[in-house]
């Protein structure tokens, strides 16, 4: 987890933003954040966490501009609607059982929704995949039961939190299986999965298609971007107004670029 969430700081900080070959889709990627835990904290070696307080700001710094966060599923929805102006995704990986105490009371606030992408052989366990820092509990099946009653939208993490391409033995597994557990719980399709490690190749995009997911999130963008492979923001506690702004802003030159680069094909 480490080494991943370091690479999503320099791919942020260095890359270019471009979307490269891969992305079927006609319009530009949505600007989508992502998140995974929400509580007070001292140490977090692997970057993952938000003090309730910065996550607080987050999310007005995003009402105070006429943006709304909702789920990956409504955004997506809305989107091919044509009504996806001023929408963001906004998306918490892992499933911490943090997000129903500290993270959703905010959401409410601001009439947002939310993506929780959920481990679904972990459930009620905690991140033993992280051999460093603070036990952090995950949610149980009552109570991702409970989020997707309240209109949290449920997606899925895999089955065990491993990086799909060094698991081709048990891919159906992770994302087929974790699929159907979470169907069972939430009495509701899962139509989402999100990429543990942000880390996929041309078959484990092609087992979450032939999945029946709708879309997939990774992190960033690849040469597999696509609705199936959705590249996403990372948002960190460091993420105070400034630099919120410069990330929505590279992403809002990504998108130029991207589409210039449609023009000049299609010229």
């Amino acid at each position: 987890m480490a080494q991943t969430i370091n690479d999503a700081l320099i791919q942020e900080n260095t890359g270019d933003g471009r979307i490269r070959a891969g992305d079927t889709a006609d319009a530009p990627m949505p600007l989508v954040l992502m998140y995974h835990s929400v509580e007070p904290h001292q140490a977090d070696p692997y970057l993952v966490t938000v003090s309730p307080p910065r996550f607080s700001q987050q999310m007005r710094w995003l009402a105070r501009r006429g943006l709304r966060g909702v789920s990956i599923r409504d955004l997506l929805a809305a989107r091919a609607a044509g009504a996806g102006k001023g929408l963001v995704g906004l998306t918490f990986d892992d499933g911490y059982a943090d997000f129903t105490r500290h993270a959703l009371p905010v959401l409410r606030r601001h009439g947002f929704g939310a993506t929780v992408f959920v481990i679904a052989g972990r459930l009620g366990g905690d991140n033993a995949w992280d051999p460093e820092g603070p036990r952090k509990r995950l949610m149980g099946a009552r109570e991702v039961r409970d989020l997707a009653r309240a209109g949290i939208e449920i997606g899925s993490h895999g089955l065990r939190h491993v990086r799909l391409p060094a698991a081709r033995d048990v891919l159906a597994e992770e994302v087929d299986g974790s699929r159907r557990i979470l169907q069972d719980i939430t009495g509701e399709p899962v139509g989402g999965f999100c990429y543990p490690y942000g880390d996929l190749d041309a078959a484990a995009l092609a087992q979450v298609r032939e999945a029946g997911y709708d879309y997939g999130c990774a992190i960033w963008p690849s040469a597999y971007t696509s609705q199936h492979a959705l590249p996403r923001t990372y948002i960190g506690e460091a993420d105070t107004a400034p630099r919120l702004w410069a990330k929505s802003a590279r992403h809002r030159l990504a998108r130029m670029h991207r589409r210039a680069r449609e023009h000049d094909r299609t010229a």
